[in-house]
């Protein structure tokens, strides 16, 4: 009756070991390290880059107690924070000689001591969040008004090309702030532009009036369209923060919108301002422009003429200079893809781009009037602009088509990564700056670890003392619980915070309750004079639908948390969430196996350990079990 098949058995040791094995990592700590990524889009971290740390580290004398390479970033590991400062001043000087155009960002960084043959079995720490790991916070102020500003170019643009396409001569069409303004000479001109404006532009609205002998048609974004378009550029912002900071190898960082025009920042175990504001400083824009190939451009890039007017001078990577025009055709806000691949004909390497709809009309126009001409695109960081590549046009162009060359295929490979980490859709400057030092996150998880553990411990006695050996394997139970919990929270690489501790010191409270409710119904069927054996199964059996009830009432309030909630709720629900599901599995299906294993082996089993049974009796007497 109460003899659990092998099979059970193997499930809950199969359990244990990875909970045991998942968990370990946890309890080695974390050592300082010193973290050196790319500085600029178009400097690649590799095997070389590695060396050169290396050889850096050897020549101060410095000894790591480990350097290895991600694939975004070389990490070097050290004993002791003072050995983290030297190692990051050598590498500093050696890597970065001129910090005014740094390559790389040499930062302080924290690393996991776990052992070799744990990580390759690909078992690490759980994240710490902020505030126990320590790190930097940001507040960034999105310029709504620069988005604004940037769209209305656009919209010149795009009437310029309309009224063009349209056969409608207008007397100039100039941006001034927000609006647009096209002059026309005649009033019948004016009409169709108009309607012409009213049909293809739908977020524009027009107001006309006579400006002298001419009149003027002034077209401003309409406040739906308004708040649309800032919208759109907040999310852009936060992906392209995304896709740069997660190439520079920082672990879980917080990346998310606050109120209407702000964006929150947060990377842990970076505990150098300074550089973690060159790590923001990398979101670049990307832009592409027609070449100038007039002969006063072609001897600016000599370097024996000025820059003509309407035109900018800019570098290749390889130091060649590009002469381009001011007029941008599209932006990286257009993109949509970016792929490197072969050549069909050739087989030479290229970069197969995509962009959208309105991106396409544009290319389309731009390409059909500049074939034979060159295209320049250009990234811009931190206010420097650079040539990533200026093809020639070789035919009409449309939604999608290829950047080919004298490329090879890393360099296809890199092109392709630059153009798909997209562009910021407005500027952003910091309003806040925060940074929790790591002896403040040391206390907090001190103070975590012994809350959980206080009310671990007490619980524990609670059940032995009130239960005997009953309360003991519930104590065992909640132990397991516990170990699953962190285990999962490992696994998943989740971050865990202050209210994630605090959630888990509430799934040690609500895990037990399980292992109560059983209790007390095996109480209650020996009370009512059922065999001990019968009594501890049927205790569980009718204990299990009032478990999964509660339990599956609690799930839906913390799936509603997860859904809805943001920042330190989220961390709650998710370590509420995994709590409740490894409680439902400690509490009934192997604090059971314990019991079945204990007592299920006696045939004639007389008496249980589970506390005083209170059994109504006619003289009233009260019977205990052992």
């Amino acid at each position: 009756m109460n003899r659990y098949p092998v099979w059970k058995y193997a499930i809950i040791m199969i359990a244990l070991l990875m909970g045991a094995i998942y968990t370990l990592p946890n309890f080695f700590g974390e050592a300082p390290a010193v973290q050196v990524s790319s500085g600029k889009a178009t400097v690649k971290v590799d095997s070389t880059t590695q060396v050169r740390v290396e050889e850096a580290l050897k020549a101060a004398g410095i000894t790591a107690e480990a350097i290895t390479f991600d694939g975004n970033s070389i990490k070097a590991r050290f004993d002791t924070t003072d050995v983290q400062l030297k190692a990051k001043d050598a590498l500093q000087k050696a890597l970065v000689p001129d910090p005014s155009d740094p390559p790389y960002v040499v930062a302080l960084n924290l690393l996991s001591r776990s052992p070799a043959w744990l990580s390759a079995l690909r078992a690490g720490p759980m994240y710490l969040g902020l505030d126990l790991r320590g790190g930097v916070h940001f507040m960034l102020q999105v310029d709504m008004q620069a988005a604004l500003t940037k769209r209305a170019e656009s919209f010149a643009g795009d009437i310029r090309s309309s009224l063009r396409e349209k056969n409608l001569r207008h007397a100039g069409i100039v941006r001034n702030g927000q609006a647009v303004e096209v002059r026309f000479r005649d009033s019948q001109t004016l009409d169709a532009a108009r309607r012409l404006i009213a049909d293809s532009f739908p977020d524009l609205q027009t107001v006309d009036a006579p400006d002298g002998v001419e009149y003027k048609l002034t077209a401003t974004i309409k406040a739906e369209a308004a708040r649309r378009i800032q919208d759109q550029a907040l999310k852009q912002n936060i992906v392209t923060l995304h896709n740069r900071i997660n190439e520079l190898g920082v672990a879980e960082p917080v990346i998310q919108q606050q109120g209407l025009d702000r964006i929150v920042v947060q990377l842990p175990g970076v505990q150098d301002t300074a550089k973690a504001k060159d790590i923001l400083g990398r979101t670049a824009t990307l832009e592409m422009r027609l070449v100038d190939e007039s002969a006063e451009a072609r001897a600016a890039e000599l370097g024996t003429g000025p820059v003509p007017f309407g035109a900018e001078r800019f570098l290749e990577r390889d130091g060649r200079a590009v002469i381009v025009k001011k007029q941008v055709i599209l932006t990286g806000e257009s993109l949509t893809d970016a792929q490197p691949g072969f050549d069909s004909q050739s087989q030479q390497p290229k970069v197969d781009l995509t962009v959208d709809a309105k991106g396409g009309r544009i290319m389309r126009d731009t390409s059909r009037e500049n074939v034979k001409k060159r295209m320049a695109i250009l990234l811009f960081e931190k206010g420097k602009g650079e040539v990533l590549t200026a093809p020639v046009i070789q035919s009409e162009l449309g939604n999608r088509f290829q950047i080919s060359g004298s490329m090879t295929v890393n360099e296809a490979a890199d092109l392709a990564l630059l153009l798909r980490a997209g562009s910021l859709a407005a500027p952003m400057e910091i309003i806040e700056e925060r940074t929790i030092g790591p002896t403040l996150g040391a206390e907090n998880i001190a103070k975590g670890f012994h809350s959980v553990a206080w009310g671990f411990a007490v619980i524990v006695a609670f059940m032995a003392l009130y239960y005997m050996l009953f309360g003991l394997i519930s104590g065992i139970a909640l132990a397991v619980n516990l170990l699953l919990l962190v285990a999962i929270l490992s696994m998943l690489q989740a971050t865990l915070t202050l209210p994630g501790m605090a959630a888990m010191a509430l799934a040690l409270g609500m895990a037990i309750d399980s292992n109560v409710l059983i209790n007390e119904r095996v109480r209650e069927e020996l009370r009512n004079g059922a065999s001990p054996q019968a009594a501890i199964h049927a205790g569980y059996d009718r204990a299990w639908a009032t478990i999964l009830d509660s339990n599956i009432t609690t799930l839906i309030a913390g799936v509603a948390l997860l859904a809805f909630g943001s920042g330190p709720v989220r961390g709650f629900a998710v370590v509420h969430c995994i709590g409740i599901l490894t409680s439902m599995f400690s509490a009934v299906f192997f604090s059971r196996g314990l019991v079945n294993f204990w007592y299920g082996r006696q045939k004639k089993l007389k008496s249980v350990s589970i506390g005083t049974v209170w059994r109504p009796a006619s003289d009233g007497a009260i019977t205990k079990t052992k």
